[in-house]
């Protein structure tokens, strides 16, 4: 429970800088969470959003949907990619880069 809280305090300490690096605008963020735009900045300054307010806030900067693994999913998972690393069937890096540019392109391209 300590590293728990430790790290509540962490975030707390550092959510300013945690949103500065965030993919996403200020005014997204301060919409999805629901806090009055004076309010939000007034928290921020002070550091003193509740912990359901930090919830809301990192379900919105980082939207992928997190579940409680057990010891044996990720292990699984951990042998799955060494399977893949060793039997070569891993997409390289910049074949997967270069594949996603077109992808991007294509779909500019469709939108007119």
């Amino acid at each position: 429970m300590i590293d728990e809280i430790e790290k509540f305090i962490e975030i707390q300490n550092n959510i300013d800088e945690i949103l500065k690096n965030s993919p996403f605008k200020m005014s997204y963020i301060i919409e999805k969470s629901g806090i009055k735009k004076p309010t939000f900045f007034k928290k921020l300054k002070e550091k003193r959003f509740t912990p359901e307010e930090l919830l809301v806030i990192s379900k919105t900067i980082e939207p992928k949907e997190w579940r409680n693994e057990t010891k044996e999913e990720i292990l699984e998972s951990l042998e799955k990619a060494q399977y893949e690393i060793d039997n070569e069937t891993t997409t390289d890096f910049y074949d997967f880069v270069a594949e996603r540019r077109e992808r991007l392109k294509a779909l500019k391209d469709a939108k007119g």
